[in-house]
Formats: structure tokens, C-alpha cells, sequence
């Protein structure tokens, strides 16, 4: 499993700092904060640049990426 880029892997914490890990909220609040571009003024395109996609196709690679975000916040 790769390593996510460390400001993604910061966009999904501070998401996840907002509004917890249960899911689909987690997604409707990094889908609300990457829309008004609240966290470092990233909105969905700086994010699909860093390898996050929020569309409903790519949940799954998302849900993984969260994994990965929480485990990487564990480790620092």
C-alpha cells in the first residue's frame, strides 16, 4: 500500500477532526469542505491532483485512502 501524500493525508484527518470517521458523514463533510475550500483553500481539483477523487464511482479507493490517513495519523 503506498503512501498517501501528506496533505491529503492532512485533508482527511481534518475532516475526520470535524466530523468523525463514521461514514457516509465523513464523505459529505470532505465533499462540503473541499466544495468551500476550507482546509488550505484545496477544493476538488488540487484534491483529484493529490489522488483523491470524490466521486461516487471512486468511493472504494477512498475508504481506503481514509485507512490509510487514520493509520498514518496513528504513526505520528
Amino acid at each position: 500500500m503506498n503512501s498517501l501524500d501528506p496533505q491529503l493525508r492532512d485533508f482527511i484527518l481534518f475532516c475526520i477532526d470535524r466530523r468523525g470517521v463514521a461514514w457516509p458523514a465523513l464523505y459529505d463533510e470532505m465533499a462540503g469542505v473541499a466544495g468551500q475550500h476550507l482546509f488550505r483553500g484545496f477544493g476538488r481539483t488540487e484534491l483529484k491532483q493529490l489522488g483523491l477523487s470524490l466521486a461516487l464511482d471512486s468511493v472504494d479507493k477512498t475508504l481506503e485512502q481514509v485507512k490509510q490517513a487514520i493509520a498514518q495519523g496513528e504513526q505520528a
